[in-house]
This record gives structure tokens, C-alpha cells and sequence, in this order.
């Protein structure tokens, strides 16, 4: 009986466990939604000539996306064509088109969490 339960306790120990890392996980599966990752590309290579504006840039840029975009756009020359040029209009608004080092990162982000 004793060890019945100890086999309970230690079986209630790792369901504690078990969802404590579902919890961690999810949540930091949810702090990399596109949106998150541009965010985090964009203040990472902010400069003093950057606008502060970096979340109407970023929302600029996910709206475009999303609607630019459609399933297996990554696997088309269209759909990777019409992706960049969306990408570019939406730095020429910030002034940011010129900045190459910028649109390969934000291209390669789009590419991945799009």
C-alpha cells in the first residue's frame, strides 16, 4: 500500500512537470508568431538613422504579408517576386528601401514565419 502511494505521488510529480513544460513551450512557441519575429529583427538592427517607429513598420509589413501571400508562396517565383516587392514598398514608406542588410534579414523572416 505504501508503495502504491509513492507510485501516485511520483506519478502526480511528473504530470506537474509535464505541463509546467507544455506551459514554457507554448509560450514561447507563441513569442514567435511572424509579427514577433519582425519585431525582434527590426529593433535588432535599429540605428540612430532608424525611425523609432518600429511597431507601425512592423504592422505595415505583416499586413502586406498577409495579404501578398497565399500557401506555398515560398515555392514560387511569383509568389517570392510579389512578397519582395510588397517587402520594398513597405520600407520605401520609412524611408528603409536602401537598406539592403534590412531587406535580405526581413525577406528571410517573412520566408520563414509566413
Amino acid at each position: 500500500m505504501i508503495t502504491s502511494i509513492e507510485f501516485v505521488k511520483e506519478l502526480c510529480k511528473l504530470v506537474k512537470e509535464t505541463l509546467q513544460a507544455v506551459k514554457e513551450v507554448a509560450e514561447e512557441i507563441q513569442d514567435k508568431t511572424p509579427k514577433a519575429a519582425l519585431t525582434e529583427l527590426f529593433l535588432e538592427l535599429k540605428t540612430e538613422q532608424t525611425p523609432a517607429v518600429v511597431e507601425r513598420i512592423v504592422t505595415d509589413i505583416d499586413a502586406i504579408v498577409r495579404v501578398v501571400s497565399f500557401p506555398g508562396w515560398q515555392k514560387s517565383v511569383a509568389g517570392e517576386r510579389e512578397v519582395q516587392k510588397s517587402l520594398r514598398q513597405a520600407l520605401l514608406k520609412y524611408q528603409l528601401h536602401k537598406d539592403q542588410v534590412l531587406f535580405d534579414k526581413g525577406y528571410s523572416y517573412i520566408k520563414e514565419y509566413y
